[in-house]
């Protein structure tokens, strides 16, 4: 292991790349922390501090941290890559589902390089867009919540007023994003690995010595002392840590290896194909998207429950709800969570696979599945396997996400270091960082050395199949 890891630093475009990385990742996590002008830092973090802590508002501050942690950005200190990527993933996403029920979109997608590119071109446009109204809302939202400073928001004569700060403020937040966007696509040319995702995941990386120095600072070989975490405790979510992480990696990884039959064929004097080979079903086809549409989703009920709550204060309904979504470990909420992430995976790998032109595919490769005929009874044998291995992946996902609240309600230890133990950070964390090391092992072995498992465990890391 510890010379497949030297062996990257002999390779010196293997390494320039690594470096290039690296230093991209800098300039993104200098800019993290580069505010906005006219906001005042100071009494807005305070106010996301209060409401963090309940209430009706209670419910934007969580919005406010899954934000952040699934996008690289930091709308509670309002910098300048304070909306991250997430408007270019979302522009992605809408033309991705787009380029399923629009043919003209459909049709650009099968025309190569050529049509990649103009729909990488509409998505860009889409994300000046998007960028322009998120940062808007959000402007509007410290704004009304007094959270700027007063030459700012009141033009009284002042050189720099209502109009230029609005300027200045959604111009910003704009160009940040699109300048996040522009280092994802260097990373993606010049560097190593998918520059999106490593944003994404140095972001939430970046939050982790956060968490360790508070188990540092909060633990304590007394058993007895309250608010204090005792070996036991410190121990549990040590084994929970590498658990979660050990199980991650096998479900990411986890295949369905559909066997295929090439046919023969006589070319000549000379009998051609033949060969079986086998077609990989990902078990997480869905990845990571599951959990972020359920987690987004469930913000809107705690905010909805809040509302209705301090409006009719009154009333023991509303308040019950409350308490339960705004917790984030009631039983009405997990639920939810559950089925939500079911519906989002199921709903997600309908979109993304596409039985019935995978069938055609291999038919017109001249392949096919021993016992079943090309065609439509190929469709549909994939499309019950896909049915099946996504219940086992959904369940997966459920299970991960909810491990979090449930460690946090149970061991009475904050969120952020709970998140560790589970969710969208720690699969994203292990997804970017399995194609990583893949990509790294991918230079090394065309370079003719061994990948990091070395010799005796077969040269480079394989998905489990199952």
């Amino acid at each position: 292991m510890l010379s497949a890891f030297l062996n990257i630093f002999k390779v010196p475009d293997l390494r320039n790349k690594i470096y290039f990385t690296l230093g991209l990742l800098a300039v993104y996590r200098i800019g993290f922390y580069v505010p906005i002008p006219g906001i005042d830092q100071s009494s807005l973090e305070e106010h996301f501090r209060k409401m963090s802590q309940g209430g009706s508002g209670s419910g934007l501050a969580q919005l406010t941290e899954y934000f952040q942690m699934f996008t690289g950005g930091n709308l509670q200190q309002s910098t300048i890559f304070g909306l991250g990527i997430m408007p270019y993933i979302s522009a992605s996403i809408i033309f991705q589902l787009l380029g399923t029920v629009i043919p003209s979109l459909e049709k650009l997608k099968q025309e190569g390089e050529i049509g990649r590119r103009k729909i990488q071109e509409y998505t860009r446009y889409s994300t000046v867009v998007i960028c322009v109204i998120q940062a808007f809302f959000w402007l509007k939202y410290i704004t009304a919540q007094q959270l700027v400073y007063p030459s700012f928001a009141d033009f009284s004569g002042s050189f720099v007023g209502t109009s230029m700060f609005w300027l200045i403020g959604i111009t910003g937040m704009t160009a940040g994003t699109m300048f996040l966007m522009w280092l994802g696509e260097q990373i993606d040319e010049y560097g190593i690995g998918n520059g999106v995702s490593l944003i994404i995941m140095a972001g939430i990386v970046a939050r982790m010595p956060q968490a360790v120095v508070y188990v540092i600072q909060n633990a304590s070989l007394d058993v007895s002392a309250e608010g204090k975490m005792g070996p036991a405790k410190i121990l549990f979510i040590l084994m929970a840590f590498v658990a979660v992480v050990a199980g991650s990696i096998l479900i990411t990884q986890g295949q369905r290896r559909i066997p295929i039959q090439q046919a023969k064929q006589m070319r000549g004097r000379r009998m051609f194909g033949g060969a079986r080979n086998y077609l990989p079903l990902r078990v997480n086809h869905g990845g990571v998207m599951p959990i972020i549409f359920a987690s987004s989703l469930l913000i809107f009920p705690s905010l909805i429950f809040g509302w209705m709550s301090s409006t009719f204060p009154e009333s023991t309904l509303w308040s019950t709800m409350s308490d339960e979504f705004r917790s984030g470990n009631g039983f009405l909420y997990v639920v939810t969570y559950i089925a939500l992430v079911y519906f989002f995976a199921y709903f997600w790998t309908t979109v993304q696979f596409q039985p019935k032109e995978m069938a055609n595919s291999l038919r017109d490769n001249g392949s096919f599945i021993p016992g079943l005929r090309p065609g439509k009874r190929t469709a549909d044998y994939l499309e019950k396997v896909m049915t099946r291995i996504t219940y086992v992946g959904a369940g997966f996902l459920a299970f991960i996400a909810i491990v979090p609240q449930v460690i946090a309600a149970t061991l009475e230890i904050p969120i952020f270091v709970s998140s560790f133990l589970g969710g969208t950070g720690l699969l994203i964390v292990v997804s970017v960082g399995l194609d990583l090391v893949q990509r790294i092992e991918s230079n090394l072995i065309m370079r003719n050395y061994g990948g990091f498992l070395g010799p005796e465990g077969g040269g480079r890391i394989k998905g489990a199949y199952m």
